[in-house]
């Protein structure tokens, strides 16, 4: 559950709009001593460089998934002009932020707001590509190499698994997550400017079909559909 929501409303108007188009600000993750065993899962679970191709059981959840990536496509046009670039992004986006167990459109927001969507990002603090990845996660459970994180997917991967293994840390609360992503536990101005910038990434299908919560509670950790 997130706990804190109650206090964040006020603010999500006004906070999507404000973050648009800035340079990248965010990323500040704090390194912090990890027990073998977690470094070890963590590892593991960057290690698996398996193309981020979405694979299906049944017609009905591949037609929802091409649903949702027509509708993110047209939202993200602005950003990234070439359809083929637009495509790859959301489909990694799509199937790393459901291996991790997280809200895809929550992982869009949080993109929003830390690079505005640019590959190449760098912050003040070092921190590099679409969600703002601090070098030192290279060579606490990767290959060492900083550079790797301006690669798509790799960057994609460590920051979705990142936030996994704090919402894991903080119980579930994803406004203290956000905060620890960040480097700014505790404050509200981050939370409050990710829960923002998500609304933006909501999807809604007509009819009597599901409607995606943003931001929310992740829910199982097997890819198998938008959420």
């Amino acid at each position: 559950m997130i706990t804190r929501r109650a206090l964040l409303q006020p603010a999500l108007a006004g906070a999507a709009l404000s973050f648009v188009g800035l340079p990248a600000r965010a990323g500040g993750q704090l390194e912090e001593p990890l027990a073998d065993s977690v470094r070890t899962a963590l590892s593991s679970a960057i290690a698996n460089s398996a193309p981020p191709v979405p694979d299906f059981t049944d017609t009905d959840q591949r037609l929802k998934y091409l649903r949702w990536l027509g509708a993110m496509s047209g939202r993200l046009q602005r950003r990234k002009t070439d359809w083929t670039e637009r495509k790859e992004f959301l489909q990694t986006v799509w199937y790393e932020s459901r291996r991790a167990g997280l809200d895809t459109g929550l992982v869009l927001g949080l993109i929003q707001v830390e690079s505005a969507f640019r590959k190449f990002a760098v912050s003040p603090v070092g921190a590099r590509g679409y969600m703002q990845v601090m070098p030192f996660w290279t060579r606490v459970i990767g290959n060492g190499d900083p550079a790797s994180l301006f690669h798509m997917q790799t960057n994609l991967r460590f920051g979705c698994v990142i936030l996994r293994h704090y919402l894991d840390r903080e119980r579930g609360d994803l406004y203290m997550a956000l905060g620890r992503y960040n480097g700014s536990r505790g404050r509200p101005q981050y939370p409050n400017a990710v829960f923002a910038a998500a609304k933006n990434w909501e999807w809604k299908e007509e009819g009597p079909r599901e409607t995606s919560p943003v931001p929310g509670t992740p829910p199982g950790r097997v890819p198998g559909g938008p959420s």
